[in-house]
């Protein structure tokens, strides 16, 4: 039985590697894309898509949890990775209508496989296994980081336009990659306890498998009822408004570094031919920044009151830094200009070190956030983990997508301006959480 839940979380992993693969390669470079595209009857935008993709998703996260009870979570999360593969597929032969329309069912599908992926992570583990298994699934979806940009810098390395061929090619790589961890989906056993108890039921019912079905959507949609209203009630309590501004914080970030950043470099002049190709290698270098800080931050600072302000702390100021240099080294227009190249000219001479430096603090500080977020929700409610994670995801989810639509329309330093404030109001946010904590915990020793 061990050896078949370890074969499950492998599996589960090498495919959310592949898909993400191809979805992380995606979302880096759309939007240089479809600047890029010979084609003057397509008017969609890479940041409306993936704006779109973040609201909707963060909305069907209310109804996922009854989809994945009624079906399981093989089979939602198998329906949900040809989501994604239809999403990837659309670039091969784009269209405006298509583009817009995947970005909805992406969205639809993304909540679908993180719900169903929890579940089947929980169901393949024990207290013993669980931090194992969660670390060995984070470190195979880490690694969607690296292939598909490392493709991205050798095809465009050199290259000041991307051409329908070269689009074509990536794209197709991209379906392939997303269709076979699709596929992974379907070796996913059963576990022996799950055998034991469909043996049972099938042995014990007289009822025909429609009224099963029926059974287990009425009561998937009382959990979702009763999940609902704890939501409701979590969502105004005070620890929760305060950690908002810092769930906001991620959403914004979240959208510019995998989005947006790469887009500003892409864009670029002054770097010349090496601009495009440079934004394969940024993708890489942010998830290396992730690994690093995930692996770091989440293991080695977990459940600690005074590590987790300090590590949040550390994360403002890697952020700040980034923000600045970025400032300097990219130029203002670079992620509102109508074609692939820009007018203005920043600061600084733009420097290709210091861009991946940015690159690399991104996501560092990114993990810095998102990793003592969950530690201090695990804390405070460990008996409605499930109601708080999904106040996270619903809010990062919204800001996000909010981001995601205003990236083409204001310039750069805007934007990081508005990073700044809500990263530091987060920030102090969070320190007023864990000093309520502290309080807290002081007042019932007392």
């Amino acid at each position: 039985m061990a050896d078949r839940r370890t074969f499950n979380v492998v599996i589960l992993g090498v495919g959310f590697l592949l898909i993400f693969t191809a979805f992380t390669t995606c979302g880096n470079i759309e939007q240089t894309v479809v600047k890029s595209l010979e084609n003057d009857t397509f008017t969609g935008s890479g940041y409306h898509s993936l704006g779109i993709i973040y609201g909707v998703f963060s909305f069907s996260n209310l109804l996922s949890p009854t989809v994945v009870a009624v079906i399981g979570p093989k089979i939602t999360m198998f329906l949900s990775g040809i989501l994604y593969s239809g999403y990837i597929a659309v670039f091969i032969i784009p269209s405006t209508w298509s583009f817009y329309l995947t970005s909805v069912l992406i969205g639809i599908g993304a909540a679908m496989l993180w719900t169903a992926q929890g579940h089947f992570l929980v169901e393949n583990s024990e207290a013993s296994t669980i931090n194992r298994n969660t670390g060995v699934f984070w470190a195979l979806l880490q690694c969607s980081m690296l292939f598909g940009n490392l493709y991205i810098y050798f095809d465009w390395n050199g290259s000041t336009e991307i051409s329908d061929r070269s689009r074509r090619n990536i794209f197709t790589s991209l379906l392939v990659a997303s269709i076979l961890g699709t596929l992974s989906f379907l070796v996913l056993r059963k576990t022996h306890q799950q055998e034991e108890m469909l043996s049972e039921e099938e042995g014990q019912s007289l009822l025909s498998a429609r009224m099963m079905y029926k059974q287990k959507a009425n009561m998937a949609v009382k959990d979702a009822k009763s999940e609902f209203k704890t939501i409701l009630q979590l969502i105004k309590t005070k620890t929760i408004l305060l950690l908002s501004a810092c769930m906001a914080y991620t959403g914004l970030e979240l959208s510019f570094y995998s989005g947006v950043y790469g887009t500003c470099i892409g864009a670029t002049t002054q770097f010349g031919a090496a601009a495009k190709g440079l934004i394969g290698i940024s993708g890489i270098v942010v998830g290396a920044g992730e690994i690093v800080g995930g692996g770091f931050f989440g293991l080695l600072c977990k459940n600690n009151r005074f590590r987790r302000t300090s590590v949040v702390f550390l994360g403002m100021v890697v952020h700040f830094i980034a923000f600045y240099l970025i400032f300097l080294n990219i130029p203002d227009d670079a992620p509102v200009v109508f074609k692939s190249s820009t007018q203005n000219s920043p600061y600084l001479t733009p420097s290709v070190s210091i861009a991946m430096l940015c690159s690399f603090l991104l996501g560092l500080g990114d993990s810095c956030f998102n990793t003592q977020l969950y530690s201090i929700l695990g804390r405070v409610y460990a008996e409605q983990s499930t109601p708080a994670f999904a106040i996270f995801k619903f809010i990062q989810s919204i800001f996000a997508a909010v981001a995601f639509f205003y990236s083409g329309y204001i310039l750069l330093t805007w934007q990081l301006l508005l990073m700044v404030i809500l990263g530091f109001t987060g920030t102090l946010c969070f320190f007023m959480v864990e000093r309520m904590q502290n309080f807290s915990v002081d007042f019932q020793e007392y």
